[in-house]
């Protein structure tokens, strides 16, 4: 067979097309695919266009086009997605390991500039800007020039590598968010590139090295979040090696009902789908209800694939699609794509359902006003429960004979008149005088410190973001203020957000209420919310209060958003204005005024909350094409400060030894093109006795370094002042940092010291408690292996590949845990980290481990996926626990992957060999 049997042309616009008619190749061999799924209908289009015979086989053929329901045992399947996405904190690095790539083919004699991206790359520079400054109208610059000021020399590998390699694109710093700018610029949907003379259409793919690349899924976009490491494979022309899907179908029904928000539905979406366990699954979005969205709601529920598990979160083509296209600025690229998604039957018309896995179903019209917290995404709670919530989380409980307080009447928009009754239970919350800006002031357990308009998830939707500001100008109209002691910030994911606010005149508006410009970027959302004020700070932490951040973001994990905000919840832009105003969590505003106005009249949230006619009238009218084309014809020419970048083009890296920020990794020391197999476990150490949902917060090195922890020390020793110690992302070029941050996380609780949390260990046998960094260090000087013992969900959050590198670095040989989230197993295994899984029912708890045994592992010499491997482990007395492990290489390719020490010496291995 010969996949150009099936090319066929494709008439747009006086251009032909080559594209490969993959109904065609089902029929032909017996199987009718009108009715999958779509996403399962691009890995058929994306196999048969990649037919060799030796990557993809025809068997791999016909296990994609006779996709089943369930599989008993992982069909692995090569993938070869067309483009890789990056963000900065995942792009340093990854673009570290590719000049110490070409450093390690140099050594071997070979040209280095073999080592190239064969597919497009993409790096969007989002992720590092913090928001120091706020609330004034000088807030962008300023923040702006600290950001250069703090990582010139990772912007300098950035822009060498921008110039160094082909196939390589950098959007610079104050541009957007990566998801954002890829959604409303980048995406391609159909993407179309000559191929041995031919101009060939297919589906765009795209992998990503954030968790949320699924957002694109909003356009019918297959794309989903992988490791740094897995993504650099792609990069240089590996397949990605993936195991055929199963995809759960959620049929949407009915309709929004007024003041319910994207945001809402999201939450909901990501609280039911937790339930029915999507880990790993394809969900994919139909019905009635899905033709009611926008295309940025559906971009809100895709960006938050991540939080509901699973690996897709994917709405297929119509005409919505289309319409977002030309209104983005792309009307070419829209006939394409209406001209190929209609060819191939993969434009969504709603004539029929898919047949899926499993399907779930949701009526639009339950969806109720939401947050979620206090640490959780799936932790959903309505508008109305969240003052009980509150108090829950406190430990309190209202008093149940507290009296109605006040009983207040009001007109609605028709004139008649009613009465409600408002009745406030007090709690027993705790508050503090302080002295704040010369003023005295009270604050206490409840009290929002940080409100952030940020976050590609919600900045992507104009209907959010035009209600949010219809919202600060009605509360500037009634007189409200915000409190002083709430940072408040906006920081949208693209430039175009400011020019459609701008021209619907509510930029003012955000400004009096302290939401001034402080970024174009993910900010608060990824732990990038800057200090608090001294004075607040130091009576939080003296009081041991309870505070709380409302932000628009998708991640609200201990200790991410600020270290000492313990509770953070996910809103709206909408509800963030609103609780900014409100000042506090502890609070029902369904009953309770939002504020008081200057007359002493409460205003309540019906007072300050628009109409969905009013906001879709403002989107109609001022969310024009022309602010996307405007910005989007400069979105690779970067800023003054990028400009004064002076950097010349060569071959290899210059690095610079001194620099705290970037240096060589030691992944190649020593390499040879033979690899050496890997041996079974003896006399390991358990390094960390871990419980559930571990996240890679927990893992990875991420926000404030610690002036005492292992990796300020190092800062401090090689001369950097503590002000410019910086945030560990900032600073993921460095592995010496990074390393000693690994586990580093201030609540991270190894049940090796509990009660204590942070990053500490005992060191066995003498049962000395150390620093992590510390232990491990003695570890390898002693010869010892390392193992983690972990619980459900390990590795669960944002795609950190330093959470599988600083693993490896530490010398951990493996981790058992009872499950695992997706992204982070496949990051163990490229960084040849052996992750294996307790037996059905049991966990470290049930077979009487308490981490002071030294265990040995067998088995690991002829590895193949899923294997049995025998784990003893023997206490301090002698005694013996014998129990199974089950081997998470899953395909033949992880095998090879681990045996080859990971992804990236397999990858050399095979390039110069080739």
């Amino acid at each position: 067979m010969k996949n150009t049997d099936y090319s066929k042309s494709l008439p747009v616009d006086g251009k032909t097309y080559t594209f490969y008619d993959f109904n065609r190749f089902a029929a032909d061999t017996g199987v009718s695919i009108e009715r999958l799924p779509c996403s399962i209908k691009i890995l058929v289009e994306n196999l048969l266009r990649k037919f060799d015979g030796r990557v993809v086989t025809e068997e791999d053929l016909a296990n994609i086009v006779r996709w089943q329901k369930r599989y008993e045992e992982p069909v692995e399947i090569p993938y070869h997605p067309a483009r890789v996405l990056m963000q900065d904190f995942t792009g340093v690095p990854a673009v570290v390991d590719l000049a110490a790539m070409r450093d390690a083919v140099a050594a071997l004699g070979k040209d280095p500039a073999r080592v190239n991206p064969l597919v497009p790359t993409e790096l969007v520079v989002d992720h590092s800007i913090q928001v120091d400054c706020f609330g004034t109208d000088d807030a962008l610059e300023k923040n702006v020039a600290l950001e250069y000021s703090r990582n010139g020399e990772r912007y300098e590998l950035l822009k060498w590598a921008q110039k160094s390699f082909a196939n390589f694109k950098v959007v610079p710093p104050n541009s957007g968010i990566c998801h954002q700018v890829n959604l409303e610029n980048l995406g391609r949907v159909v993407i179309t590139r000559d191929e041995n003379g031919n101009a060939v259409a297919c589906p765009d793919t795209v992998v990503g090295t954030d968790s949320h690349t699924p957002m694109i899924n909003g356009i019918g976009v297959m794309g989903w979040g992988v490791g740094g490491i897995e993504a650099e494979a792609v990069m240089l022309g590996q397949p990605y090696y993936m195991s055929i899907p199963e995809v759960v179908g959620v049929k949407l029904t009915g309709r929004l009902k007024e003041g319910v928000t994207a945001t809402d539905l999201v939450l909901t979406i990501t609280e039911m789908l937790r339930r029915i366990n999507v880990v790993e699954k394809f969900v994919e979005y139909f019905g009635s209800g899905m033709k009611g969205l926008s295309v940025t709601d559906r971009a809100t529920i895709a960006n938050m694939t991540p939080e509901y598990g699973a690996t897709l979160g994917f709405f297929p083509v119509d005409e919505k699609t289309i319409d977002y296209l030309r209104l983005t600025g792309r009307t070419d690229r829209a006939r394409v794509v209406e001209a190929y998604t209609r060819a191939t039957g993969m434009f969504y018309t709603g004539d029929s359902d898919p047949e899926f896995s499993q399907m779930v179903e949701l009526d639009l019209s339950t969806v109720q006003p939401s947050l979620a917290g206090p640490a959780r995404p799936q932790d959903r709670i309505s508008l109305p429960g969240l003052k009980k919530s509150f108090a829950d989380i406190l430990g309190c409980e209202y008093d149940r004979d507290a009296e109605v307080k006040h009983i207040s009447e009001f007109h609605d928009e028709s004139g008649c008149q009613t009465v409600r009754a408002r009745r406030c239970r007090p709690v027993a919350r705790r508050q503090f005088d302080m002295e704040f800006n010369g003023r005295p002031m009270k604050i206490g357990d409840g009290n929002i410190v940080i409100a952030a308009i940020t976050s590609c998830t919600n900045t992507s939707n104009p209907h959010v973001l035009m209600g949010a500001g219809l919202i600060a100008k009605n509360a500037v109209s009634r007189g409200l203020k915000v409190p002083s002691f709430v940072k408040t910030s906006l920081a949208p994911g693209s430039k175009v957000v400011m020019d459609y606010l701008e021209a619907a005149g509510l930029v003012p508006y955000f400004d009096a209420l302290g939401f001034h410009l402080a970024a174009f970027g993910c900010t608060t959302c990824i732990g990038n919310s800057g200090p608090l004020h001294p004075d607040i700070e130091k009576t939080i932490k003296e009081n041991d209060l309870n505070v709380a951040a409302v932000l628009s973001g998708n991640r609200n994990f201990e200790a991410r958003i600020h270290q000492n905000i313990k509770s953070n919840f996910l809103a709206s832009p909408m509800l963030v204005v609103i609780f900014a105003l409100a000042g506090r969590v502890d609070i029902d505003l369904t009953l309770e005024p939002v504020g008081i106005d200057p007359n002493g009249q409460p205003i309540y949230l019906e007072d300050l909350w628009p109409s969905q006619d009013q906001i879709d009238e403002l989107v109609r009218t001022h969310v024009k094409q022309a602010f996307f084309e405007k910005e989007y014809a400069r979105i690779f020419d970067g800023d003054r400060f990028w400009e004064a970048l002076d950097i010349a083009e060569s071959t290899t890296f210059a690095w610079n030894g001194a620099s705290t920020y970037i240096k060589n990794p030691p992944y190649f020391d020593g390499f040879s093109l033979t690899a050496r197999q890997p041996e079974d476990i003896s006399g390991a150490r358990a390094f960390l006795l871990l419980g559930d949902t571990v996240t890679t917060d927990h893992i990875s090195p991420a926000g404030a370094i610690p002036e005492d922890y292992p990796a300020g020390r190092y800062l401090i020793e090689n001369g950097v002042p503590k002000e410019d110690f910086n945030s560990y992302g900032s600073r993921r070029g460095n592995h010496e940092v990074m390393m000693r941050g690994t586990f580093g996380n201030i609540r991270i609780n190894n049940q090796l010291v509990a009660p204590k949390q942070g990053s500490f260990t005992l060191k066995f046998p003498e049962g000395e408690e150390m620093f992590n960094y510390d232990a491990a260090m003695a570890y390898k000087a002693e010869g010892t292996p390392l193992v983690v013992l972990g619980g459900k969900e390990y590795g669960t959050g944002s795609s950190r590949d330093w959470a599988a590198k600083g693993t490896a670095l530490l010398g951990i040989r493996a981790v058992i845990a009872q499950s695992y989230e997706r992204i982070h197993r496949n990051n163990l295994v490229g960084m040849g980290v052996l992750p294996l899984v307790f037996a059905d029912g049991e966990n470290a708890q049930s077979l009487g481990l308490d981490g002071s045994e030294t265990f040995s592992i067998s088995g690991i010499a002829g590895m193949t996926p899923r294997k049995e491997l025998a784990v003893k482990a023997v206490k301090p007395d002698g005694s013996e626990i014998n129990f199974t492990a089950i081997s998470r290489l899953d395909t033949e390719v992880d095998v090879e992957y681990f045996e080859n020490g990971g992804i990236l010496p397999a990858v050399i291995r095979k390039m110069m060999t080739q």
